[in-house]
């Protein structure tokens, strides 16, 4: 590995702590500089802004983390087991990424189609096998009716939710983040509990 590659890969794993500890707002070059044990002029050689660092880091993680989801909507597996596959994976990926869903939205907000590309290039994620999978089980009555969109998108509410508002939930209930990340290694059963119950007949 040349010297270069490994003080670009030393500069995003320091990246990234700082941004989980920090947040994005709240993380400085300096403070990415400092854990990367390098100085902040060489800091901006290799990434001109906190937030060009931060895209480099976000499509690191989308490119794995995209597909895999994409893979569990594709998948043989049932109805239910995708809803708890995808409800551990997905709380699980952001445990280890927090500052990922309030970046995401900002950036829908601030650029939506340039920041959908950026993302999925000319290759979205295909949900067409779940949403046939979706009608199929209502067509069986082996769930209640519902819409195969709004079922998908209460799975993916329920799961980020928690992540956006947890300044909000811990503010009100006084909860530390150890006790938050107890509370999301309980959601990844609970949210898919949730939703298996209401849907099933």
């Amino acid at each position: 590995m040349s010297e270069e590659h490994t003080t670009e890969a030393r500069i995003l794993e320091a990246a990234k702590k700082v941004f989980i500890t920090r947040g994005m707002a709240g993380a400085r070059m300096q403070d990415i500089a400092n854990e990367a044990g390098i100085n902040k002029a060489l800091l901006h050689y290799y990434f001109r802004s906190k937030e060009k660092l931060f895209e480099t880091i976000f499509r690191e993680i989308a490119q794995r983390f995209i597909p895999r989801m994409t893979a569990i909507f594709e998948s043989d597996l049932t109805l239910f087991e995708k809803i708890e596959v995808f409800s551990s994976e997905y709380i699980d990926n952001v445990m280890k990424n927090p500052y990922i869903p309030l970046f995401v939205l900002n950036e829908l907000n601030k650029q939506p189609d340039t920041f959908v590309k950026q993302v999925w290039g000319d290759k979205k994620p295909n949900i067409e096998k779940v949403v046939a999978q979706i009608n199929e089980e209502v067509a069986r009555g082996n769930i209640k009716p519902v819409h195969p969109l709004h079922l998908l998108m209460n799975l993916l509410a329920m799961c980020v939710f928690p992540f956006v508002a947890k300044p909000m939930l811990q503010g009100v209930t006084g909860l530390t983040n150890e006790q938050f990340t107890m509370l999301m290694e309980q959601r990844k059963k609970e949210v898919p509990r949730f939703i298996i119950e209401s849907i099933k007949k």
